[in-house]
């Protein structure tokens, strides 16, 4: 029997998933090292039903097993397509790094370059309601990650996912989507078009989900598990206490991986996820060669350093600025008006006519609910 048949057939019983297939076949491993050192999966269609049922499958499961359904021809038939390709728990194709981590996925659907699996990679995550500050901070480090050539890993999630993923692209870098639906479903539908940019530019999406299979819940923290394991640290950019982003943290850390996460004002409720990973002991972001220099990535440069040069040539310095003062008044979250003006102890009208300055200099950018410090504010 193919072996990647015989994995597609061992995934389809109901009640087999990672760990007790692995579980299976080690048993199946020890009991036939004598006889069959050379063994592997296509061992266990070799077993009578009572050896199987020695190993532990109950009889329905063997049943599966002898008769499997329609989904795994329709799966080979989808592979066989231009552009797909299905990889096996022991196949060389399969991601080093992801292989090593508890209930390493048996199979990966995959569409586009496959070379992108084995890259370096970064995860970064966060909210999909994020602040004007956090998008600000996922398109910074991503360009800059990218920059130093790793390839930055993510859900293709609304907010921070899709931020880094369109930044990778920005700056011709790879990134790779790793989804929690089957990739003939692609969620959110939204980002239909990111998924197809993402293939055009050299990138890889991913899913162990069957083709057809639609979003479900439970399907997202499996895909967080995915996103981690392939990746050498995880950048948590923005998140509350309860995001999903914080559980793909968890996963990196069980998985001995990096965790990384921007920290955010204490009245930021999307930064709170981030704030408490960095209590718990996760390393502090700031700049790009915070990770960098954690991961010891070999091909670390002045990213950082080169920026703020660079922003400086161009907008001089904060005296240079019209009411230079006000301006430390805006934060880097949504900052309103009125709050402004109790800071700066001037009134409203006074104060909304140098925030439209400060708009046109390109030190503040007008919001829903107030106006923001823009980064380049920051370095001049």
């Amino acid at each position: 029997m193919d072996e990647l048949r015989a994995w597609l057939i061992l995934e389809s019983v109901p009640g087999i998933g990672p760990v007790t297939a692995s579980r299976l076949l080690a048993a199946l491993a020890e009991r036939a090292a004598a006889e069959k050192p050379e063994g592997g999966i296509t061992a266990l269609f070799d077993c009578d039903d009572v050896h199987l049922h020695d190993l532990g499958l109950k009889w329905e499961q063997i049943r599966a097993l002898r008769h499997p359904g329609a989904g795994v021809d329709q799966a080979l038939v989808w592979a066989d397509r231009p552009g797909n390709r299905l990889i096996c728990l022991d196949s060389p194709a399969y991601p080093p790094l992801l292989r090593e981590i508890p209930a390493a996925p048996l199979l990966l659907y995959c569409r586009g370059d496959i070379d992108a699996l084995c890259l370096p990679q970064i995860a970064m995550v966060g909210s999909r309601h994020p602040s004007y500050a956090g998008k600000d901070n996922a398109a910074r480090l991503a360009q800059a990650l990218v920059g130093s050539g790793l390839a930055i890993t993510s859900g293709l999630a609304l907010g921070i996912d899709g931020v880094c993923h369109q930044q990778a692209l920005a700056v011709g870098g790879i990134t790779l989507a790793v989804l929690g639906s089957g990739l003939d479903q692609v969620y959110p539908k939204r980002h239909q078009l990111l998924a197809e940019q993402i293939l055009g530019n050299g990138g890889l999406i991913i899913s162990e989900f069957a083709p057809d299979k639609g979003p479900l819940a439970e399907h997202f923290p499996r895909r967080n598990r995915i996103i981690s394991g392939l990746s050498l640290g995880t950048l948590v950019v923005e998140a509350a206490e309860q995001s999903g982003s914080l559980i793909t943290a968890r996963y990196a850390l069980e998985q001995g991986r990096e965790v990384f996460a921007v920290p955010g004002a204490p009245q930021n409720g999307q930064a709170l996820g981030c704030n408490r990973l960095i209590q718990q002991g996760a390393k502090l972001v700031m700049e790009p060669d915070d990770v960098l220099v954690e991961l010891n990535w070999a091909q670390i440069r002045a990213v950082s350093g080169a920026e703020v040069d660079e922003m400086a040539a161009i907008t001089g310095t904060n005296s240079a600025l019209p009411y230079a003062d006000l301006l430390d008044n805006v934060g880097y979250e949504t900052t309103s008006v009125d709050t402004v003006a109790e800071r700066a102890e001037l009134p409203v009208e006074v104060v909304l006519g140098r925030l439209v300055e400060l708009e046109l200099a390109g030190a503040v950018i007008a919001v829903a609910g107030g106006y923001v410090r823009t980064r380049r504010a920051n370095h001049v």
